[in-house]
């Protein structure tokens, strides 16, 4: 096994032990970028001779017996919404092709402070407004899409260009991309993490969060992003905790509800089977399975857009009107349609936002977490714009993609994408656990219980 293939548990032992160097992984992480980025184009930029200098100094720390803990010497990937002082933040788009962020965000700064090593900014889809990520291809499979709109990060994660990753999730951008590419996505309660330097779409749906090769890795990057922070508003007071899951695989007595509306709806096949096949190993492993209703599924849709499309317009008002030629189609569309919002639009998805949220606390207390597909079907072929369902429906891929993982955004949720197998053209398949606030412990330990009970996972088939 080559360093670049390491999870970021096993990669943070050996450097620990003295059995692989920051440097040795460092450069087996940028020699990987030269196999595969040219066709999978994960990344925005690569900043390699920075990467080399603070791996060296990592090695050195540690040789001295300054040991900060297991990110430190691990190459990671970040979003290109997120600030690193002195590099370019241009979240994929023409409107940003002149800035350079003056200061780290703090989820930057928090992994910089755990010595975690920055490899390079990767792609989304523009300003994170869509779920295709189209500059980037899927690790899987070069004509697929990967997802959006943290693709960059999950495609790198997924093809061994970084240990791991951080994406944002506004409707599904973390997981939506994870569970096409077959790998961790964890999208935290909305507040846990810190959004100070991150560029917004939607200030009351945005997160951010890890995107690993395991569950215990996204246990690991989660304990040094936590912590209230006075510069976002949202930002939670809450007290230290261990996210690691621990080697337990008993889960007797956790009530796991499946749905029996709105999450297995026009779902592929294939998609269905290997999430109630996986759902299937939990109760092997003592979970109790509860059959529940999904709340308010009819405003599901129209609640998302209802909050996500004024927030993103009224963010980008100013360079809307100045520069409308520098975004992208589909972008500048769905920005313009958000100024012909009414207000009382606005103001009743709201209201179904709060109505939302008493009812989904309602129904997590009849069960722990909800286990069901992240997305409805695997990824589709790049250009690809409707889905039809065997029931003759037709759906936007983006509408497909968000169905599922933008209730976990409403109401605030933390949600736990993992993979669970592929289909039958070697596409990895996700399941989604959305539990209660501030329980992703829980969420972490059913999803590592699970992984335990499958084959270890190998990276994706890149060229």
């Amino acid at each position: 096994m080559q360093p670049y293939e390491l999870p970021l548990a096993l990669a943070a032992d050996a450097i620990r032990t003295r059995q692989l160097s920051p440097v040795e992984l460092t450069d087996s992480v940028l020699e990987r970028i030269g196999q595969v980025e040219p066709e999978l184009q994960a990344y925005v930029t690569v900043t390699a001779e920075r990467t080399r200098r603070a791996a060296r100094e990592a090695e050195s720390d540690i040789a001295a017996g300054r040991y900060r803990g297991p990110l430190h010497g691990i190459p990671m990937g970040l979003k290109d919404l997120i600030d690193v002082a002195g590099v370019a933040t241009s979240a994929s788009s023409r409107v940003r092709a002149d800035h350079r962020a003056q200061a780290d965000s703090t989820v930057a700064a928090r992994l910089a402070a755990a010595g975690a090593l920055l490899v390079g900014k990767t792609h989304t889809h523009e300003f994170a407004y869509g779920l295709t990520t189209p500059q980037t291809s899927n690790a899987w499979d070069p004509d697929r899409v990967a997802g959006g709109s943290s693709g960059g990060s999950a495609v790198a994660v997924a093809a061994g260009t970084a240990t791991f990753a951080l994406g944002t999730d506004t409707g599904g951008s973390i997981r939506v991309p994870a569970a096409l590419n077959g790998v961790i996505g964890l999208k935290p309660t909305y507040g846990l993490v810190p959004r100070h330097g991150v560029t917004s779409l939607s200030w009351s749906l945005d997160h951010v969060g890890p995107i690993t090769r395991t569950v215990e890795d996204a246990a690991l990057v989660l304990s040094a992003l936590t912590g209230h922070d006075p510069h976002d508003p949202a930002s939670l007071t809450t007290p230290p905790v261990d996210y690691r899951p621990g080697a337990d695989t008993d889960l007797t007595g956790l009530r796991v509800g499946v749905p029996r509306t709105y999450y297995f709806d026009h779902v592929d096949a294939e998609v269905e089977s290997a999430v109630r096949r996986a759902i299937g190993r939990l109760e092997a492993l003592g979970a109790r399975l509860v059959d529940v209703d999904i709340p308010m599924t009819r405003y599901i849709q129209a609640t998302q857009w209802g909050l996500m499309v004024p927030e993103a317009t009224a963010y980008h008002e100013s360079t809307l009107r100045t520069a409308p030629e520098l975004y992208q189609d589909d972008v500048r569309i769905l920005l313009e349609a958000g100024e012909l919002m009414p207000a009382g639009d606005y103001l009743r998805a709201q209201r179904a936002r709060t109505r939302m949220r008493q009812e989904w606390a309602h129904l997590l207390r009849e069960v722990d977490l909800i286990a069901a597909p992240t997305v409805p079907t695997t990824a589709v072929r790049a250009g690809q714009s409707t889905i039809t369902w065997a029931d003759g429906t037709v759906e936007g891929v983006s509408d497909a993609y968000v169905r599922l993982s933008s209730p976990a955004n409403i109401t605030g949720l933390p949600s736990l994408s993992v993979p669970v197998g592929h289909d039958a053209a070697g596409l990895p398949i996700g399941m989604q656990l959305i539990g209660r606030p501030l329980e992703e412990r829980r969420l972490l330990r059913t999803g590592h219980a699970y992984e335990q009970t499958q084959p270890a996972r190998r990276l994706a088939r890149a060229a």
